[in-house]
């Protein structure tokens, strides 16, 4: 894949308008403006960014409840998500779903799940059809480390792979299931020999380099466009902020924290960028202010969207008490 001046932009305004997004959504959830959950995606930028690359329009996606940066990457407006967020009418789920729960059909993002693992399934039951359909897209499902301890964990990568089914399997290990480390849960820690136990291709990257990342997705995508059946990619990486905002982040050290913000994906790119000189002077500074200016536009819209009518609250409920 070629690294070219174009591309290099296209990945550092990705990460920084995810990285901006977050930022505003922190400060607007402690100001009351978002309720409910809500899990930031600070530091884990160049998954998603990267992924999405190798990703084509017509392949499908679906994610987990830190799903703000996969949304935005993926082409949902930061207007849709974060009126979704203030639980307005013209959000992406005509704000029913809020944070955990981005959905939209034109874009094929199909969640936003809040359940640990409940995608996989999902994630297999499409690629299913994709392949029944003789169809050439693929469906794409990232999740975190913490759903290979699931059930369904193994019983989507078994049927996967005896199906042969275009899965591509995204597991981004942030280390912490909640507040729970990996070691602590996990009797074997080796998540790319977990899915090995099925047959299934896979792979370690360095989940804080949007480059390994993008060549990492680009690879195994192919191979499963090319009717060789499921992927799967274990993304080294760590999310800088709690695991949501009612976290006390008891369970992991500070300086912890602090030596992994040293590999923080978006300065490590910038000096990449940089230093081969894919990046012109000026070209960062600009970027900042475009993603702030599409950040305040997405608040603004937020702001001035709708409460949905009471009339409308058995909207989509499918079936009524009955009548004693």
């Amino acid at each position: 894949m070629t690294i070219d001046p174009e591309l290099v932009r296209k990945l550092l305004h990705e990460m920084v308008r995810i990285r901006r997004f977050e930022e505003k959504s922190a400060e607007l959830y402690s100001a009351g403006k978002i309720r409910g959950f809500l899990h930031l995606y600070i530091g884990e930028e160049a998954v998603a960014t990267g992924a999405m690359q190798a990703l084509r329009p017509e392949d499908a996606v679906f994610a987990t409840y830190r799903e703000h940066g996969h949304a935005l990457v993926r082409g949902i407006s930061a207007g849709a998500i974060m009126a979704e967020m203030y639980g307005k009418a013209e959000g992406c789920s005509r704000g029913r779903g809020g944070s955990m729960h981005l959905f939209d059909a034109a874009t094929k993002f199909y969640g936003g799940n809040a359940i640990v693992a409940g995608a996989l399934p999902m994630a297999v039951g499409c690629a299913l059809a994709q392949k029944m359909q003789r169809r050439s897209e693929l469906t794409a499902c990232f999740f975190g480390e913490g759903a290979v301890a699931e059930g369904e964990f193994h019983e989507s990568l078994n049927l996967a792979e005896l199906w042969k089914v275009p899965a591509l399997f995204l597991c981004e290990n942030n280390l912490y299931a909640m507040g729970t480390a990996l070691e602590r849960s996990e009797a074997d820690t080796d998540l790319v020999e977990k899915a090995g136990s099925y047959n299934v291709p896979a792979k370690s990257v360095d989940g804080m380099d949007v480059i390994a990342v993008m060549r990492a997705v680009q690879e195994a995508a192919d191979l499963v466009r090319a009717g060789n059946g499921p992927c799967f990619l274990e993304f080294r990486t760590y999310r800088f902020r709690a695991h949501s905002m009612f976290d006390a982040e008891l369970y992991r050290s500070k300086a912890e924290v602090e030596r992994w913000k040293q590999h923080c994906p978006i300065a490590g790119f910038v000096a990449r960028a940089t230093r081969e000189g894919w990046l012109a002077a000026g070209e960062l500074e600009a970027i900042e202010a475009e993603v702030a200016l599409e950040v305040g536009q997405a608040v603004a819209f937020a702001e001035a969207g709708t409460w949905e009518p009471v009339d409308q609250l058995t909207r989509d409920v499918y079936t009524e008490r009955a009548q004693s």
